[in-house]
């Protein structure tokens, strides 16, 4: 048995991802270029927080 391969330990060299993510960066729900700026972020934040205020 060799020093280097531990039983049950990951593979090395093996940099792909196991799985895609439902909102990675350039896909349908988050494409790229679609970024808020900050002063739009905080006029979505105000909203919601005045919407939440009156229920």
């Amino acid at each position: 048995m060799e020093k280097n391969k531990a039983l049950g330990a990951a593979k090395k060299g093996n940099r792909t991802p196991r799985h895609k993510e439902h909102n990675a960066p350039g896909g349908p729900k988050n494409p790229f270029g679609n970024r808020q700026t900050k002063e739009e972020l905080i006029a979505k934040l105000k909203e919601q927080a005045e919407k939440n205020k009156s229920d």
